[in-house]
């Protein structure tokens, strides 16, 4: 089986449960020459889907690309992170930026954040835009009213996420069932699909590495869940400018740097009207969509991702954050 997490990287810094890495460049690969990639994860599953195994790992490539690039390893909650609150979250998301500047010795970064993470990158963006350089949203909901089966399955009617959360930590089982509910069939369909595949080495390489991921579930902080269900699935407040922070109303007009906002075809977690939601409400001038092929996951880590995606994202990014153009950029 191929080496999970495998980019070599350093840890700069801690916070709580969360670390933030550096990785660590090649001898051979491009002068940096530009501002840092600090990329944000999804909160509900490990970090390394970004850096999943060699030859599928985004940020190989883009670390290969010659970009100075950073992850914010949100960790594991712990019983006592139940009380960890949404404006706690962003309060670390802010702290790994300015962290991220001071190790790069930059004034701005380049945020690139995948699933939940792109939201959160999102929300910070709007907040405190003067840090962001370009924003890159990969599959991550800003109009939560296409949030397809998932905003089903929350709707108020029949879900009450404050209660759930009252018992503690939302645990790996709870939300593994949730997407399970999904795509009932999906758990079938995939070993049907080995077994069409099993004689080949190299797929059965990056089955057992993905498998090997999606099983690999953290807890949700109480606490955040319960804002995030009501106050993003359930009332849609992000899109509708209605969402608060620390008291601070999230207005994503605020959001004038360059905007790329990547879409899967099949994605059933983030349909592409939820992500294409940004475009739409963000102020920023150089704005982009692409949809690639894939679901949700396969979009980032599958046998296309190499081909289309990775490129796609490092040709932008080195041309948004590129030393010379930084500098003529505002971003406020």
């Amino acid at each position: 089986m191929a080496t999970l997490a495998a980019t070599p990287r350093d840890v700069l810094w801690r916070d709580g449960t969360a670390s933030l890495y550096r990785f660590r460049r090649s001898a051979s690969a491009p002068p940096a020459g530009a501002l840092p990639v600090l990329v944000v994860p999804s909160m509900i599953n490990k970090w390394y889907v970004v850096d999943l195994r060699p030859g599928a790992s985004l940020v190989e490539a883009l670390v290969a690309g010659g970009l100075d690039v950073y992850c914010l390893d949100w960790g594991v909650a712990q019983d006592e992170d139940r009380y960890l609150a949404w404006d706690d979250v962003l309060a670390r998301l802010g702290r790994a930026v300015r962290f991220t500047e001071r190790a790069a010795g930059s004034k701005r970064v380049g945020l690139l954040g995948y699933c939940m993470g792109a939201t959160l990158a999102g929300i910070y963006s709007a907040l405190d835009p003067s840090h962001v350089a370009a924003f890159v949203n990969l599959a991550g909901p800003f109009d939560f009213s296409h949030g397809g089966l998932l905003r089903t399955m929350v709707d108020p009617q029949w879900f009450d996420a404050t209660a759930i959360a009252e018992a503690g930590n939302v645990t790996p089982d709870q939300m593994q069932s949730g997407f399970v509910a999904l795509r009932p069939s999906a758990q079938v369909a995939k070993w049907v699909s080995l077994i069409d595949r099993a004689h080949d080495a190299a797929s059965r390489e990056a089955f057992d590495a993905l498998e090997a991921w999606a099983g690999d579930n953290i807890p949700f902080p109480a606490s955040a869940y319960a804002t995030y269900i009501e106050e993003l699935y359930q009332k849609n407040s992000l899109v509708k400018g209605e969402h608060h922070v620390r008291g601070r109303r999230v207005d994503l007009g605020n959001i004038t740097c360059p905007v790329l906002t990547i879409a899967a075809e099949r994605d059933i977690i983030c349909p592409l009207p939820a992500a294409r939601a940004l475009n739409e409400t963000c102020g920023s001038p150089d704005k982009e969509l692409i949809v690639v092929p894939g679901g949700h996951v396969g979009a980032v880590v599958g046998s296309r991702a190499p081909k289309v995606l990775y490129p796609a994202m490092r040709d932008w990014l080195r041309a948004r954050l590129a030393t010379t153009e930084a500098r003529e950029t505002t971003c406020n």
